[in-house]
């Protein structure tokens, strides 16, 4: 591995344990619709952005619904639990991997699914933003993840080679993103997302402080 001088971030499940509230938003939208969304449906679309998994979901099962609208009512539901949810918190040691590298000089970048307000809400209630140079979301883009886009753009906004950028992940769709954008990528085993087998990352990482042996 040559010299990482840049760390693009995933958010849900990497920098914040919001998975389970994601989850739940998204099944109350199901019921709401009457849609019967199994597990293995489930995993296929964790990752991606809101509004690919409703465009994703109505063509599934053929539904005449606006998919922007759905976004609306699951992002409603997730900030009223974002919002009311003391508990919700910072991913075991990420914390300190971000400090770790920030302290490094390393450039740090978020590429995540998550919508901007999404994101935003995130980095003032943990108080992120001084760490990290930009923040991109996968939902203002054309493709998501596991297109690989996201990632393109993550390393230019990090003015960094591709070859010396490391991605985070949790999810299997997010690795196959990083993959297809040439970018070295760690498959973080969060326990939140049990679901995703991580098995085409480069590496998989069960604690953060693993990373300190590769930056």
């Amino acid at each position: 591995m040559k010299e990482i001088t840049c760390v693009l971030f995933d958010m849900d499940g990497v920098i914040i344990d919001s998975e389970f509230i994601h989850k739940k938003a998204y099944y109350e939208t199901f019921i709401s619709l009457g849609l019967d969304v199994s597990d293995e449906l489930y995993k296929t679309i964790t990752g991606s952005s809101t509004i690919n998994v409703f465009q994703k979901l109505i063509a599934h099962f053929k539904l005449d619904e606006d998919p922007n609208e759905l976004v609306l009512k699951k992002r409603n539901r997730y900030i009223n639990y974002f919002e009311n949810d003391p508990t919700l918190h910072l991913v075991n040691g990420v914390e300190e991997i971000i400090k770790y590298f920030y302290n490094k000089g390393i450039t740090l970048i978020l590429a995540s699914s998550a919508s901007m307000p999404n994101i935003e809400r995130v980095f003032k209630r943990f108080d992120l933003n001084q760490y990290f140079t930009a923040k991109i979301s996968g939902a203002d883009l054309a493709k998501s993840k596991p297109h690989p886009e996201i990632y393109e753009k993550a390393a230019m906004l990090g003015s960094t080679a591709k070859e010396n950028c490391i991605v985070i992940e949790d999810s299997d769709n997010g690795i196959q993103a990083a993959n297809e954008a040439g970018i070295f990528v760690f498959g973080y085993k969060n326990p939140m997302s049990a679901d995703q087998n991580l098995k085409n990352a480069d590496t998989i990482i069960t604690d953060f402080s693993e990373l300190k042996n590769y930056v």
